[in-house]
């Protein structure tokens, strides 16, 4: 049988389309009825003819199923689902509705279900989803998800129901990368009433296909007269026939023929005899009038009065149910019918849920005739319905389908007021999709006289980085509140200090800072502790890193309910985080490692609430690593974050992980794949106008550009960097003053480049004295190396000594590693050569071997090709490959062109050319398939050993 979809409700604006917001992070919370199949009664008939050809299926890479309503499709994909899981195959289910036609709502559905199977399959891909509908983000995130599922140990089947609900094209385009890239272990069963908008052309030639359309759905005649006679007992095989004639084996109307007979309603069913022509139950409109004349006419009275409500809800149960008639006594009446309907397999499918209550869904064309005999009442009687069924999940927390309700029972403005008494609590738990969901069924009318909504609605647009929409919020807020609401003042000076922290903007923060100083009495949790923290991200950024840290050390205890504040952007984990980057910015990178880690650990434990925090300690955590010459270890840490961070992280997050990931590229030799993530950095800054992060990039493309000997290269940076640096001739108090100190470290490096050492030297010096000023010590460090080599190529060999054993002791003091080496190609071979001729402390001793060490490449190689789990797997003829060279071969494994496996890795499509011919070369193949050929009969015997 199939399922209902969601009921038709009445046409209204919403704020999701008046402000964009429909492709946001922010999604309604998961139904987890949705996530599990029908049950399967004890009396469904045996099809062995079907259930053969689905059982030879198993292994192919995608199941079509497609037929009208009625004709068996989920009946028969949920037995198979038992039949796999007998086999030891794992199977994800998901039943779909028109409310899960948007990109981000489907994702999260689809992970969902996965996670029900394996939460490690999608534990990568849920921190991507979700937060932008860009193509390309899009296919990374699939792309995430195919190796997740690559990884997991069993077969995996994923249906997806009632497909035809979903006409949204970027779904459609996702679903087909999810094929495309599917892994051998992944199975696709797609059930639909319409074709499938996917193009299975290759899997056909392949033989990788089932499909399954209604002539083979529909019972031949030996299935309805079993049947019929399971339902009915004995039957005159003359009627069998005339039955069997005038459904043409369609289930439901079988169904439907037997549930009257059942009820004592025999009619003859030769029309001649009757004199009136034979009934046809071939469509739904028959279906429609013959349940209305054959069923729905045999219930009584009081129990058809239970069921014409419960059309509105997309599933419900009898307490539901006893309040919808507005009759407390009908629970036990309620409970009673959905058993005995769901029993007798009358379109009641009964769905599991992780509450007490009992669910059911209504079979979607019982629920449009119910639907219809409904909508008969009249208006009035629907708006009241709605009524009662908004306070029922209003008071059952369940807010999104309250809201829903509500909005349609004409109580728009008590479902405006019920969200912004929810507000504050859900964002302090970082329930942002809820909060994005109630708002998206709101009017907008309801939204513009609120305050508080017109604030949600700013606070999301930042999060969108829809910034000029949110400063044409804010200013229309600042006209609109009165001087003496000084709370809601105060909440709208931290929507200006969010935007600002977003913007980069450290002027903006400054010009609010009397504002944030004074919070007033009744300034909530939550605004306190934004205020503290974004005090501190202005004191760093000015250069007052003590005071950036004491802020944050005095602040109160700040509770929620009770509960202290550690998650969202103003809780006190968030605030550790930036005593964290206060340390690093002064060069203290071993404290502030220690500080990250404790973040992670306990923004770990705190699950979605403490998300913000997590990807801030990420990123941070990213560039201590990578300091201390960990670069494997920095690399694999923070790959998979780009897209998350690029959309949900603060400009300093972004920054820093996308630096990291250029120069662990570069230490590898992957040049093209470090120049890649530079301009990443740079488009993302340009987009955004984030000038000193775009100046970052820059400065880094000028350094490698000369090492390279691409002069013009580096000079077109160098001037583009110039033009950046003249737009802010006055930014001695702002984090936009480090743009002129990268300009001049630009033309340090040009110069050096040029052979003018003196004239590089001059320039260094008073870049250094900027550095210092601005009290950050690992930039100095890594000036001062520059300059002993600068000295040591002008033969000043004193002065050399004197600033290498200077570096050396703040190196060590600070815990700093790659701020030395990578100040310059020459600079680890002058450090051995300084302390070969000096008699060093056994400290600095171990220092410079430590030094010498981590300058290896072969070192990050080693930890690459260390064994891991995966590698356990393979036998000899893949030992001689790297592990990226291993992940590039399963890569191709799975159809992926160059460029793809290039996207997915971060890497340039020659990079992955220069990789294929190294892999070839050591398998001893000379194309793809014969690569992929050699992967798979490895890893079959390997499996093979494991079984015996």
């Amino acid at each position: 049988m199939d399922k209902p979809s969601k009921a038709p409700t009445a046409a209204h604006t919403t704020a999701a389309q008046d402000t964009g917001l429909e492709g946001s992070a922010a999604l309604s919370p998961i139904d987890s009825t949705k996530l599990s199949p029908p049950r399967i009664g004890t009396r469904i008939l045996a099809r062995e003819r079907l259930h053969t050809q689905l059982f030879e299926a198993r292994r192919r890479r995608c199941i079509v199923l497609k037929g009208p309503a009625g004709c068996g499709k989920t009946t028969a994909m949920a037995s198979w689902r038992q039949m796999q899981l007998s086999l030891g195959f794992d199977v994800a289910w998901l039943t779909l509705t028109s409310g899960d036609n948007q990109l981000s709502r489907f994702l999260d559905y689809l992970l969902a279900s996965l996670a029900q199977v394996d939460p490690t399959m999608v534990r990568d891909t849920l921190l991507l989803e979700g937060y932008s509908s860009d193509r390309e983000a899009v296919e990374r995130t699939v792309i995430t998800l195919v190796r997740g599922i690559a990884a997991h140990p069993r077969e995996l089947v994923l249906v997806l129901d009632d497909l035809h609900t979903l006409t949204d094209t970027s779904i459609h385009q996702t679903l087909q990368w999810l094929l495309d890239y599917a892994p051998d272990n992944l199975h696709l069963a797609l059930v639909s009433r319409s074709s499938v908008p996917l193009s299975l052309a290759r899997l056909r030639s392949q033989n990788l296909t089932l499909e399954l359309d209604l002539r083979d759905l529909r019972f031949t005649a030996e299935e309805a007269e079993q049947f019929l006679k399971t339902q009915l007992g004995e039957i005159d095989p003359s009627d069998i026939q005339r039955i069997y004639r005038m459904t043409d084996g369609w289930i439901a109307g079988l169904q439907l023929v037997a549930a009257s007979r059942k009820k004592g309603r025999q009619r003859k069913l030769d029309g001649a005899a009757s004199g009136q022509p034979q009934a046809q139950l071939l469509d739904n409109q028959a279906f429609s009038n013959f349940f209305e004349t054959e069923v729905l006419s045999q219930l009584t009275p009081a129990e058809l009065e239970l069921l014409r409500p419960l059309a509105l809800c997309e599933r419900f149960c009898p307490a539901l149910c006893a309040t919808l008639v507005n009759r407390t006594s009908a629970v036990v009446d309620a409970a009673a019918l959905f058993e005995r309907l769901e029993s007798d397999n009358l379109f009641l499918i009964a769905v599991d849920s992780a509450d007490r209550e009992a669910w059911y869904r209504f079979h979607p064309l019982l629920r449009e005739t119910l639907l219809k005999l409904f909508e008969a009442g009249g208006e009035a009687e629907q708006r009241a319905v709605h009524a009662r069924a908004w306070t029922w999940f209003r008071d059952r927390d369940l807010l999104s389908e309250a809201v829903g309700h509500a909005v349609h029972g004409g109580e728009a403005g008590a479902a405006a007021k019920f969200v912004e008494q929810r507000l504050e609590t859900l964002y302090a738990q970082g329930d942002l999709r809820m909060l994005v969901e109630l708002v998206r069924q709101l009017p907008m009318e309801q939204l513009q006289a609120s305050v508080s909504l017109r604030m949600l609605l700013v606070r999301m647009q930042i999060y969108a980085r829809d910034f000029a929409a949110c400063v044409e919020g804010i200013e229309r807020l600042e006209r609109d509140i009165p001087e003496s609401a000084a709370e809601v003042r105060f909440r709208l000076t931290m929507l200006r200090a969010i935007l600002a922290v977003q913007r980069d903007d450290t002027d903006a923060a400054v010009a609010i800072l009397p504002q944030l100083l004074h919070p007033p009495k009744n300034a909530d949790a939550v605004m306190i502790g934004g205020s503290t923290n974004v005090l501190s991200w202005l004191y760093m950024h000015c250069g007052e890193f003590e005071l950036a840290r004491r802020i944050q050390l005095d602040r109160p205890p700040l509770l929620i309910n009770g509960t202290p504040l550690l998650g969202t952007t103003g809780g006190s984990l968030q605030g550790r985080c930036l005593i964290g980057l206060s340390l690093a910015m002064e060069g203290q990178m071993n404290q502030a490692e220690r500080i990250y880690r404790e973040v992670l650990f306990e923004a770990e434990r705190g699950g979605k609430t403490c998300f913000d925090a997590r990807c801030l300690a990420t990123a941070l955590l990213g560039e201590v690593l990578y300091e201390n010459g960990e670069v494997e270890a920095a690399y694999q840490l923070l790959v998979n974050w780009v897209d998350i961070f690029e959309r949900v992280s603060i400009p300093d997050s972004v920054l820093r992980v996308l630096e990291v990931l250029a120069k662990t590229r570069w230490f590898v030799g992957d040049h093209k794949g470090a120049f890649a993530y530079l301009r990443r950095l740079q488009a993302y800054a340009s987009k955004l106008g984030l000038d000193r992060l775009e100046a970052h990039s820059l400065v880094t493309q000028v350094h490698w550009h000369l090492q390279m000997g691409e002069r013009s290269a580096a000079e077109t940076a160098r001037a583009r960097l110039d033009a950046i640096d003249a737009c802010h001739p006055n930014a001695e108090r702002s984090s936009l003053r480090a743009i002129h100190i990268l300009a001049e470290h630009a033309h340090v490096r040009w110069l050096a480049a040029s052979g003018d050492l003196d004239g590089a030297s001059l320039r260094l010096n008073q870049v250094i004295a900027l550095c210092e000023s601005g009290g950050r010590q690992l930039g100095v460090t890594r000036l001062n190396m520059l300059g002993a080599v600068f000295d040591a190529q002008r033969r000043l060999m004193d002065a050399a000594r004197e600033k290498v054993l200077a570096a050396l002791r703040a190196g060590h003091r600070y815990g700093q590693v790659r701020s030395l080496l990578d100040a310059h190609p020459e600079a680890l071979a002058l450090i051995s050569q300084i302390a070969e001729g000096e008699t060093l402390d056994p400290v600095l001793t171990f220092y410079v071997e430590r030094l010498q060490a981590a300058a290896l490449p072969a070192a990050a190689e080693a930890v690459s090709r260390k064994p891991d789990a995966s590698r356990k797997q393979l036998s000899s003829g893949l030992e001689t490959l790297s592990a990226r060279e291993l992940e590039i071969l399963r890569l191709l494994a799975q159809a992926l062109p160059n460029k793809k496996i290039a996207r997915a890795l971060a890497l340039s499509p020659e990079t992955v050319k220069w990789y294929l011919r190294h892999i070839f070369t050591k398998l001893g193949v000379t194309t793809r398939d014969e690569a992929v050929a050699r992967l798979r009969e490895v890893e079959l015997s390997a499996g093979e050993g494991r079984d015996r």
